[in-house]
């Protein structure tokens, strides 16, 4: 017999031993998939093409030199994920993978590395301190992986959802992707650590929808607003904008699908783009074209807030419905639009020009609905704030039974697109359909949101006397101050643009607390602080916000005084004036969703 320590172990013990080591032996051996015996990546011939050939239909750059090209296409019969990774030079391997906000640690990974003599392939986890694993459930299935004229082609596939706790669930909304190349082989897959490579993070939509794109009509035109040749800035992050303007006396047409137009080169810089109609009521709007922070930029361009449409890098081109479509020109219309590209230039690339923009497709044969863009949320106000070194801090906006009772038409209204959007500090966001105090249907909903934002399709359909919820999650750890309401990135919004049919005179329906109480929140605070109560006349709410001291417990008391409190409506008509709609028992609905809805 055996002894370990001092305990005797008999031969069956040892046996039963070896053989276990065994099977754990070949169930790693198993797990890595020899790409081929000289890896392509290596000069080697590249591996046999699958059976079929895979459609993949999704495309967006992952670095910021373009060097790696992610494309990709989903099966919900099947519910997979198929993945391909382009790299223009390959040198040892690279990974893929996925993580809640697309930390190094704790990812769900897909890696492809080399010994220097043979290339492996296989589904893998990092630790807390970015320590690779192989996984003991192999859930990433290698296709291909070859040789071509424009670089290296990775191809596989992974379910949504593996039931491994490992591995990361892929669902509608933001993915947060990360990336990183090997430089230099290694022995063993647990050599390598994720700190020590070059490594980048990315963010996709991967889910699409399951459906045909309709068919545009035969006299569609196109329009295209576009940047007139920026040089990109040297910096990180740049909001250009530019005033476009229409001709005059543009009659009605139906926008009926648009789609991106970026300049060739730029397609790792230029993030996302929008297109805002101005405020009718503004008879001029000022030439303008620059920095979005800019000091120079004219105040009115505030005005121009109304969406017509968003890109976000990876997303394809958007259709309308084919019995709607958005109104561009006619009576009620502005004739200037403004065009907002973000810029993303991590490595401070200098002296590219770009010319950027949207091109917006259009109709003079009008469909038979008028399609809408409502916004949800809150109100861009400083009386909505969160705290600083908050982890999690929710705040919510409301759409009262009151306003679509009164707003909304007897058939209701159907929701086909919604586009959330925050500043900085937002972590996710989240609308639900209420009706009769409970939450029946979420329209939308991002658990990974990201500012980096596109348009979401779904189809909910409210009617008159239903609820809209907006709830908008921060995180300011990494901040000192307050966090107020407001336009600017340093400030925050809790916004859903829902794309609706057929349009109301309902163009935004948003709320705020009270202002009142939040006065009577001041006044409480500093007394309890030892100071005098806020004069409220002379003092501005941001002032107010930064003067308090922040603990725990008046961030929880702002909580709730969120929560708890009387709320002012913004039942807004396209005109900009409130429908008659009363707020006086707000407080008592609110209290009455909080207690009765699922979530």
């Amino acid at each position: 017999q055996v002894t370990q320590g001092s305990q005797p172990l008999l031969l069956q013990d040892v046996t039963l031993m070896y053989l276990t080591v065994l099977a754990t032996l070949v169930v790693i051996l198993v797990a890595s998939y020899k790409v081929d015996p000289v890896s392509p990546a290596r000069g080697g011939s590249p591996s046999s093409p699958p059976s079929s050939p895979l459609s993949l239909p999704y495309h967006m750059p992952l670095d910021p030199r373009g060097h790696l090209q992610l494309s990709w296409n989903v099966s919900y019969a099947l519910q997979e994920l198929y993945l391909e990774v382009r790299c223009s030079e390959m040198k040892h391997g690279l990974v893929l993978g996925m993580s809640d906000r697309g930390e190094l640690t704790n990812a769900d990974l897909a890696v492809l590395w080399d010994d220097g003599h043979q290339s492996y392939f296989g589904d893998a986890w990092s630790d807390n301190e970015g320590r690779v694993s192989l996984d003991s459930q192999q859930d990433y299935q290698l296709i291909e992986a070859r040789q071509t004229p424009e670089g290296f082609s990775l191809l596989f596939k992974r379910p949504f959802s593996t039931c491994d706790p490992r591995d990361y669930i892929i669902e509608e909304g933001t993915v947060h992707l990360i990336y990183g190349v090997l430089d230099r082989p290694i022995r063993s897959l647990e050599q390598l650590n994720l700190s020590q490579i070059e490594t980048g993070v990315q963010r996709a939509l991967l889910l699409r929808p399951d459906s045909p794109s309709p068919s545009l009509p035969p006299d569609v035109q196109t329009l295209d607003v576009l940047a007139p040749n920026v040089i990109i800035p040297t910096q990180e992050t740049t909001y250009w904008c530019h005033i476009y303007q229409l001709p005059a006396n543009v009659p009605k047409n139906h926008i009926v699908m648009y789609e991106s137009v970026v300049t060739p080169g730029n397609e790792a810089i230029v993030h996302h783009m929008e297109v805002f109609e101005c405020s009718p009521e503004m008879a001029v709007v000022p030439q303008y074209s620059g920095p979005c922070d800019s000091k120079m930029k004219p105040a009115s361009l505030n005005y121009c807030r109304h969406v017509l449409a968003a890109w976000a890098m990876g997303a394809e081109s958007f259709y309308y419905p084919s019995d709607a479509g958005l109104p561009l020109g006619g009576p009620g219309s502005s004739r200037f639009l403004r065009l907002e590209v973000h810029y993303h230039n991590p490595l401070l690339i200098s002296g590219r020009k770009d010319n950027s923009g949207v091109r917006l497709y259009y109709t003079p044969t009008l469909r038979r609905y008028d399609a809408g863009i409502m916004e949800l949320g809150l109100v861009y106000t400083p009386v909505m704030a969160i705290p600083p070194r908050e982890q999690s801090f929710q705040l919510t906006g409301y759409c009262t039974s009151k306003c679509t009772q009164t707003a909304l038409p007897p058939g209701g209204i159907n929701i086909f697109a919604s586009q959330l959007h925050t500043h900085l500090a937002g972590r996710g966001v989240r609308t639900v359909l209420v009706r009769a105090g409970r939450e029946v249907e979420v329209v939308q909903e991002d658990k990974h949101f990201s500012t980096h934002y596109q348009i979401l399709l779904k189809n909910v359909s409210p009617s008159q006397g239903d609820v809209l919820l907006t709830k908008c999650t921060y995180n300011t750890e990494d901040r000192s101050q307050p966090t107020v309401g407001g336009f600017g990135i340093m400030e925050e919004m809790c916004v859903n643009y829902i794309h609706y049919y057929p349009r109301t005179q309902l163009e935004l329906c948003k709320s705020n607390v009270d202002p009142g109480y939040l006065q009577k929140y001041f006044n409480f605070i500093n007394r309890f602080q030892g100071g005098d109560a806020c004069s409220c006349g002379q003092t501005s709410v941001t002032d107010q916000f930064s003067s308090l001291s922040w603990d725990s417990f008046s961030g929880e008391v702002l909580d709730s005084l969120y929560s708890t409190a009387p709320i002012s409506m913004a039942c807004n008509q396209s005109s900009a004036r409130l429908f008659p709609v009363s707020t006086a028992h707000a407080h008592a609905w609110i209290h009455a969703v909080h207690t009765c809805s699922l979530n």
